[in-house]
Protein backbone atom coordinates (compact mmCIF):
# COMPACT_ATOMS: atom_id res chain seq x y z
CA UNK A 1 0.00 0.00 0.00
CA UNK A 2 1.25 3.48 -0.90
CA UNK A 3 0.52 6.67 0.97
CA UNK A 4 0.12 9.76 -1.16
CA UNK A 5 -0.30 13.27 0.20
CA UNK A 6 -2.68 15.52 -1.73
CA UNK A 7 -3.15 19.22 -1.17
CA UNK A 8 -6.34 20.31 -2.92
CA UNK A 9 -8.55 23.29 -3.53
CA UNK A 10 -12.13 23.02 -4.75
CA UNK A 11 -15.32 24.87 -5.50
CA UNK A 12 -17.94 22.99 -3.51
CA UNK A 13 -21.08 24.75 -4.76
CA UNK A 14 -22.29 21.68 -6.71
CA UNK A 15 -21.47 19.08 -4.04
CA UNK A 16 -23.15 17.74 -0.92
CA UNK A 17 -20.05 18.46 1.17
CA UNK A 18 -16.75 16.63 1.62
CA UNK A 19 -17.81 13.23 2.92
CA UNK A 20 -19.13 10.47 0.66
CA UNK A 21 -22.92 10.13 0.98
CA UNK A 22 -25.21 7.60 -0.68
CA UNK A 23 -26.90 9.05 -3.77
CA UNK A 24 -25.11 12.41 -3.56
CA UNK A 25 -22.02 13.85 -5.24
CA UNK A 26 -19.23 14.69 -2.77
CA UNK A 27 -15.70 15.99 -3.02
CA UNK A 28 -14.34 12.81 -1.40
CA UNK A 29 -16.27 10.63 -3.85
CA UNK A 30 -14.99 12.54 -6.88
CA UNK A 31 -11.36 12.36 -5.69
CA UNK A 32 -11.68 8.61 -5.07
CA UNK A 33 -13.10 8.10 -8.58
CA UNK A 34 -10.25 10.10 -10.15
CA UNK A 35 -7.53 8.22 -8.24
CA UNK A 36 -9.11 4.85 -9.13
CA UNK A 37 -9.20 5.87 -12.79
CA UNK A 38 -5.48 6.66 -12.78
CA UNK A 39 -4.20 3.84 -10.56
CA UNK A 40 -6.75 1.09 -11.35
CA UNK A 41 -6.65 0.23 -7.62
CA UNK A 42 -9.12 0.40 -4.76
CA UNK A 43 -8.65 3.63 -2.81
CA UNK A 44 -9.09 4.65 0.80
CA UNK A 45 -9.12 8.39 1.33
CA UNK A 46 -8.57 9.96 4.75
CA UNK A 47 -8.81 13.70 5.29
CA UNK A 48 -7.63 16.08 7.98
CA UNK A 49 -10.63 18.33 7.46
CA UNK A 50 -13.95 18.44 5.67
CA UNK A 51 -16.59 20.90 4.56
CA UNK A 52 -20.36 21.20 4.48
CA UNK A 53 -22.50 21.43 1.34
CA UNK A 54 -21.71 24.39 -0.89
CA UNK A 55 -18.47 25.30 0.89
CA UNK A 56 -15.17 25.89 -0.93
CA UNK A 57 -11.65 25.01 0.20
CA UNK A 58 -8.51 27.01 -0.50
CA UNK A 59 -5.07 25.65 0.36
CA UNK A 60 -3.14 28.41 2.12
CA UNK A 61 -0.09 28.74 4.30
CA UNK A 62 1.48 25.38 3.39
CA UNK A 63 5.26 25.27 3.12
CA UNK A 64 7.26 22.34 1.80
Amino acid sequence: MKNIKLLIEYDGKNFAGWQTQPGKESIQGEIIKAIKEVTKDEVELNASGRTDAGVHALRTGCKF
